[in-house]
């Protein structure tokens, strides 16, 4: 399994800042976000499309016949400094982790323009006057440029969260009932303690 809810490791990091220097020498800014945006594309297709995610973690699968399958789907679809990493990795045993490396990589090109990532997930999509009010509040309270990546979950309640990084912030509703539910379970307690207390004493005075 591709864990990309969990942030990029050292490994990821330098194979995305050997592909930053690359495309930074051969196409500077420009070069830089095509790539990052073919990222984004690569990131989504193994999140929604779950056989090509098995695909590339699996380690049954030789890397002849990665290749192979990496060759025909991919090239002259995406950028050639991609798809020959991506074979890089694969050599290397190593393709599982191509979606955490493009995640560094986007962390690299975000940095040097003032950009920051950011991953927001609702049960219903966010109406556009919604989605600019969020987009300025982040803007005023990061003081950078958020790049907003928006994900529907169904599951939710209600409400939002937000990843900024590796911070999590949850303001959905599930997160208010749990918290409502702890809170409940431990004044419970507390309250059942007094009570038996209070009876004990009792017993004691008479």
């Amino acid at each position: 399994m591709i864990r990309l809810d969990t942030q990029p490791e050292a490994v990821d990091k330098a194979y995305a800042k050997s592909l930053y220097e690359l495309a930074d020498e051969h196409g500077g800014r420009e070069l830089l976000e095509e790539l990052s945006g073919e990222f984004d594309e690569l990131i989504e297709l193994l999140r929604s499309y779950p056989r090509f995610e098995e695909f590339v973690a699996s380690r049954i699968i030789g890397a002849d016949r990665k290749q192979k399958s990496l060759e025909k789907v991919f090239r002259g679809r995406i950028s050639d400094l991609i798809l020959n990493l991506a074979l890089l990795m694969n050599r290397k045993g190593r393709l599982d982790r191509l979606g955490r490396v493009g995640m560094a990589y986007q962390q690299f090109v975000q940095e040097q323009f003032g950009r920051v990532e950011v991953d927001v997930w609702t049960k219903f999509a966010i109406p556009e006057d919604q989605e600019e009010w969020l987009r300025n509040r982040l803007r005023d309270v990061l003081k950078r440029e958020p790049v907003i990546h928006k994900h529907p979950d169904s599951s939710m309640l209600g409400g939002m969260k937000l990843r900024v990084g590796d911070v999590l912030l949850d303001a959905s509703y599930d997160s208010r009932l749990r918290k409502m539910r702890e809170m409940l379970k431990t004044e419970g307690a507390v309250q059942m303690r007094e009570r038996a207390s209070r009876a004990f004493e009792g017993k004691m005075t008479e």
